[in-house]
C-alpha cells in the first residue's frame, strides 16, 4: 500500500463520513457538484455519471473552523463567503454550461493579519466510489515543469471513472508572488493519490500584508467521461480538453507592434555589427551569439539565419547582400572523406578546447546533422544548385547515421566512428526522441527534390518510431514542430491514419510546453509570456531561436493541413500561439528591456542592449534574463514574421496586417482582396489596414463573407485602421 501523509488520510475520512452534511449541490452537464465544510477547509467534490468522485479544496485555513457567512447564486455563478482565522475568503465556482463540462474555481482572501505561509496542501483528491473508502487509481500524463502551464492531465482509471485537465491560471497569483517574491514555477503537480495545486512556500520576512485582498487560487477544469483507450485516443482528449480550457481561460490584450521597421533595425545592426560576424579562410561568417569569437562557425547558424532572410526577400523582392556573403561559406563545410557537411568549420577546429561534451571536432549533437539538412534542401527546392549539390551529396551520410541508431538517436556521437558519446538526455530518459520525425522530415524534402521513391519509404520507416513516445516525445521545440509538419505530410501522401496522429502526437507535445499564463511580477512585468514556448523539457527559459522556427512550422503546419480533416482544437491552439508569439516576440530584444534586468553574467559572447539583436533567454520575473547571450541565430526572429503577416496589394500605399494566419490571399489594384483567416471563430484576431507612406489611407471597407455591413474600424495615432475579426473568416477588402 502507498504511503499517504496525515492531511490525505483526515481529508478522505471527513469526505466520506455520511454524515457529512453538503452546504450546496447542484447538477450540471450530467455531473454532481456538492460543496463541504470540514472543519479547516471548504471542498467542492464532483461526481461522474457513474458514480466516481473528485474532491477540490476551495479554501484551507489551518487547524481551524471554517465558517459560511453567505452564500449566492447569480446566473450560474456561484459564490461563498466563508469567515476563517486567517482572513475572509470569498470563493466563486461557475459550472459547467453547455456541450463543453469546463469548471472554473477562484478563491481570494482579505487577511486578518500578516502572513507566512511555510506550507500549503494541494487542492485535488480522487475519493474513487461513493460509499467507499479506497482511493481511486490513476494516471498523471502531463504536469507542470518549471514556470509552464500549471497544469495536470489525468486519468482515473480504478474505478474506471473518466479523465480530467486542471489548469491553475497563473497569472492571477500576480499579487500574492509579487509580495512574497515566490515564483508560481512547479506549484502544479504532485504524486497520485496527492495532487493539485499548491502555493509556494512564504519566504522569512516575505509576507503577506494585514487587510489585503490576495487570489490564492484560479483553476479551470475540465472533465470527461472517457478513460482513453490508446495512445492517439490520449492526445486528442488532451488537445480537446485544452482547447476547452483555453476558450474560458482569460487572455492577455495583445498590441500591435510595426514589424517592418522591427525588421529594418534587426537587418542593419545584423549586417553592420561586427561582434555579428568573423572571419574564416578569406569567408564571412555569422558568429553564434554576439562577440563569440572563440567557436568555430557552424552551419547550422548560417542557415537558420539565411532560410528567414530569404523568406523576407521573396516577399518583397528585395536583394540583401548579406546573402551572398553566408552563401559564399557554406561549401567549406563539406567533408569529402566523410561524404557530408560537418557541424564546424574545419579551418577553425584548433578553437574547440572541449570544455563541453559536443565541443570537439568530429562531436555531432544528433539533430545539428538534420537541421542543416532541411534548411539546404529548402535552398534546393528553390533553385540553388550549391545548396543543392550539398544536401544530395550529404545524403547517404545521414541515412548511414539513421540505419546504424535503428532510427533511434543517441544525444552525441562522433561523425568517423559513430561512437555514442552521450546516449540518453537523462538516464533512463533517451537520446533526442523527435529526431526521428526530423529526419523524416529531410527524407521528405529529398524526395520532393528527386522523386525517388527509396527517400519516401525511408522517411515512413523514421516517421513510425515516434509512435508509443507519449509525451515524453519532445526533445527540443522546433524539431518536434517540424516532425509534426513532416507527419501531416506523410498522411497526405500516404493517407495512412498513422501519421496524422503521429503529427498530433508532436504538437501536443509542444502545447505541454508553452506557459499560458503571464508572468506579471518581478522583471516579468516588463515583458509580456502568455503562451511562451520552453525549447527543451527542462529548460529554465523561453528562448527566441526555437519559437521563431516553430512559428513557421505552425503556419507551414496549417498551410498543409488546409482542405484537410484535423482536429478543430489544433486550429485553435496553433492560430493562438501564432497571434500571441507575434505580440510577445518583440521583447526578446534587449533595446525593449529595461537594461536594470539584463544579466550582468553572459556565457558566451557580450549582450548589447542598445543592439536590435534577440537575447536567447527569458526568465521566470525574479531571474535576470539575457545569461545565455544575444542570439545571433536567433536574427531570423522578424524576417519569419514580416512576410507571413503583411499582404501587399500593388500599386496601393497600404499592407494588410492579421495577427492571425491566413490562407488564399489575392489582391489587384481595382478589385477587392480577399483571403480567409485561420483560427476559430470563437475567438477573435486583430486586422490592419498600414500605411505604407506618409499620406493618409485611402477609405475602406471591410467585410465578412455572407454580411453586406461593413465592419467598424478605428483609427490608431498612426494613422493605421484597426479591426477585430472573428477567426476562421472569410475577408474582403475594398478600397476607393
Amino acid at each position: 500500500m502507498k504511503a499517504t501523509s496525515a492531511w490525505l488520510l483526515t481529508t478522505t475520512k471527513k469526505l466520506n463520513d455520511p454524515a457529512l452534511a453538503a452546504v450546496f449541490e447542484q447538477q450540471a452537464a450530467g455531473y454532481s457538484f456538492k460543496v463541504y465544510l470540514t472543519g479547516d477547509s471548504c471542498w467542492l467534490v464532483a461526481t461522474w455519471p457513474k458514480g466516481s468522485r473528485i474532491a477540490f479544496r476551495l479554501a484551507y485555513s489551518p487547524n481551524d473552523e471554517l465558517v459560511m457567512r453567505k452564500a449566492m447564486e447569480k446566473d450560474g455563478n456561484i459564490t461563498f463567503q466563508i469567515a476563517s482565522l486567517i482572513g475572509d475568503y470569498e470563493v466563486c465556482i461557475i459550472l459547467p454550461a453547455g456541450d463543453e463540462p469546463v469548471l472554473r474555481l477562484s478563491a481570494t482572501l482579505k487577511t486578518s493579519a500578516q502572513l507566512l505561509f511555510p506550507y500549503w496542501p494541494r487542492d485535488i483528491v480522487p475519493l474513487g466510489a461513493a460509499g467507499s473508502d479506497v482511493l481511486a487509481e490513476g494516471t498523471v500524463e502531463v504536469s507542470q515543469v518549471g514556470t509552464r502551464s500549471g497544469q495536470l492531465y489525468f486519468s482515473l482509471s480504478r474505478p474506471k471513472a473518466g479523465s480530467v485537465l486542471y489548469l491553475q491560471n497563473l497569472t492571477a497569483l500576480e499579487d500574492y508572488n509579487q509580495q512574497t517574491e515566490t515564483s508560481a514555477g512547479d506549484t502544479v503537480g504532485g504524486d497520485w493519490p496527492e495532487i493539485g495545486f499548491a502555493l509556494p512556500p512564504t519566504l522569512k520576512n516575505k509576507a503577506l500584508e494585514a487587510n489585503k485582498t490576495y487570489t490564492l487560487s484560479d483553476a479551470f477544469i475540465a472533465l470527461s467521461e472517457e478513460v482513453p483507450a490508446d495512445e492517439p485516443a490520449m492526445v486528442r482528449q488532451y488537445l480537446n480538453l485544452l482547447a476547452a480550457v483555453y476558450l474560458q481561460l482569460p487572455k492577455p490584450a495583445t498590441a500591435y507592434k510595426h514589424w517592418p521597421s522591427i525588421l529594418e533595425k534587426g537587418l542593419s545592426d545584423l549586417q553592420d555589427s561586427p561582434g555579428c560576424w568573423n572571419q574564416v579562410d578569406g569567408h564571412h561568417y555569422l558568429n553564434a551569439y554576439v562577440c563569440d569569437y572563440t567557436t568555430p562557425p557552424e552551419i547550422m547558424v548560417q542557415l537558420a539565419v539565411l532560410l528567414p532572410l530569404l523568406d523576407y526577400v521573396e516577399w518583397n523582392g528585395a536583394q540583401l547582400e548579406v546573402m551572398k556573403k553566408i552563401k559564399e561559406g557554406l561549401p567549406a563545410f563539406y567533408n569529402e572523406e566523410l561524404g557530408t557537411v560537418m557541424r564546424w568549420h574545419p579551418k577553425a577546429l584548433d578553437k574547440l578546447e572541449g570544455e563541453e561534451e559536443h565541443k570537439k571536432p568530429m562531436v555531432m549533437d544528433a539533430w545539428y546533422l538534420q537541421h542543416p539538412l532541411l534548411n539546404l534542401s529548402r535552398l534546393a527546392l528553390k533553385g540553388d544548385r550549391v545548396a543543392e549539390k550539398l544536401f544530395l551529396d550529404s545524403l547517404e551520410f545521414a541515412i548511414k547515421v539513421a540505419h546504424h541508431f535503428d532510427y533511434n538517436w543517441p544525444v552525441f556521437y562522433k561523425m568517423d566512428t559513430l561512437e555514442v558519446v552521450k546516449a540518453e538526455t537523462q538516464p533512463g530518459k533517451g537520446g533526442e526522441k523527435d529526431v526521428p520525425g526530423l529526419y523524416a522530415h529531410v527524407l521528405l524534402q529529398a524526395w520532393e527534390l528527386t522523386g525517388n521513391k527509396r527517400y519516401l519509404a525511408e522517411a515512413e520507416k523514421a516517421g513510425q518510431r515516434l509512435a508509443g513516445l507519449g509525451f515524453g516525445l519532445f526533445y527540443q521545440a522546433n524539431n518536434t514542430a517540424f516532425s509534426a509538419g513532416a507527419l501531416l505530410r506523410l498522411y497526405k501522401i500516404t493517407k495512412k491514419e498513422i501519421y496524422r496522429e503521429l503529427s498530433y502526437l508532436c504538437l501536443a507535445n509542444i502545447f505541454k510546453n508553452v506557459s499560458l499564463w503571464d508572468c506579471n511580477y518581478g522583471y516579468g512585468k516588463n515583458f509580456p509570456s502568455f503562451f511562451a514556448l520552453f525549447p527543451l523539457n527542462d529548460a529554465p527559459y523561453t528562448a527566441v531561436y526555437e519559437e521563431q522556427e516553430v512559428f513557421c512550422a505552425f503556419h507551414d503546419y496549417l498551410r498543409h493541413a488546409e482542405g484537410e480533416d484535423i482536429l478543430p482544437s489544433l486550429r485553435l491552439l496553433l492560430a493562438e500561439y501564432i497571434r500571441f508569439l507575434v505580440d510577445r516576440a518583440v521583447y526578446y530584444y534587449p533595446t525593449m528591456l529595461p537594461k536594470e534586468m539584463l544579466s550582468e553574467e553572459v556565457k558566451t559572447g557580450e549582450v548589447d542592449p542598445d543592439l536590435w539583436i534577440a537575447l536567447e533567454d527569458l526568465h521566470d520575473g525574479w531571474e535576470r534574463s539575457g545569461e545565455v547571450g544575444q542570439e545571433v541565430y536567433g536574427a531570423g526572429n522578424a524576417f519569419g514574421i514580416l512576410p507571413r503577416h503583411y499582404m501587399q496589394v500593388e500599386g496601393q500605399p497600404f499592407m494588410i496586417y492579421t495577427d492571425y494566419p491566413t490562407y488564399g490571399f489575392s489582391a489587384k489594384k481595382h478589385r477587392p482582396a480577399k483571403f480567409k483567416l485561420a483560427g476559430d471563430g470563437r475567438l477573435l484576431s486583430r486586422l490592419m489596414l498600414v500605411k505604407t507612406d506618409k499620406g493618409k489611407l485611402p477609405e475602406f471597407s471591410v467585410t465578412l463573407k455572407g454580411s453586406k455591413v461593413p465592419l467598424e474600424g478605428k483609427r490608431t495615432k498612426e494613422g493605421h485602421l484597426e479591426f477585430s475579426v472573428p477567426g476562421d473568416s472569410d475577408m474582403y477588402i475594398n478600397w476607393k
